[in-house]
Order: C-alpha cells, then structure tokens, then sequence
C-alpha cells in the first residue's frame, strides 16, 4: 500500500540511522543499509537474474506488502 510505503521509506531513512547513531554509535552504517536496500533490484528483476544465472525455475511472495520478498529457484 502506498502508506505503507511511506512509512517505511520514513522509518529507513530518518528513524533507523539515528537509532543506530544512539544504539551503536554508528549512524552512517544505518544510513547506508537504507541505501543500499534501495538499490537492490525489485522482485521481477532479482527473478529473471536468477533465472539468466541458469536456474530452471524461479519464483517469489512478497511479505510485509511487498516491502520483503521471498524468493525460491531450482537449478536444473
């Protein structure tokens, strides 16, 4: 959902690098998890690089509304 959306891209990138910055002393670190969980490629995409890899089969179910993806492939 879009609210859903919003909340966590306001979570990952205002709340979780400063709770990292009071936690464990390291606020950049957090601020680059939330990068780079941005960067990697959506569930379309990481299926057909599994499948480009040699897998024979792949698939994926979104948890969390799609914010995380499970995805399972076969090398056959």
């Amino acid at each position: 959902s879009d609210f859903l959306k919003k909340f966590y891209d306001f979570y990952s990138f205002s709340v979780m690098p400063k709770l990292g910055g009071m936690i464990a002393d390291d606020e950049e670190s957090y601020q680059y998890l939330a990068e780079s969980i941005r960067k990697h490629p959506d569930q379309e995409t990481l299926k057909s690089m599994v499948l480009d890899a040699g897998f024979g089969f792949c698939e994926y179910h979104n948890l969390s509304g799609g914010i995380v993806a499970l995805h399972k492939g076969i090398k056959v």
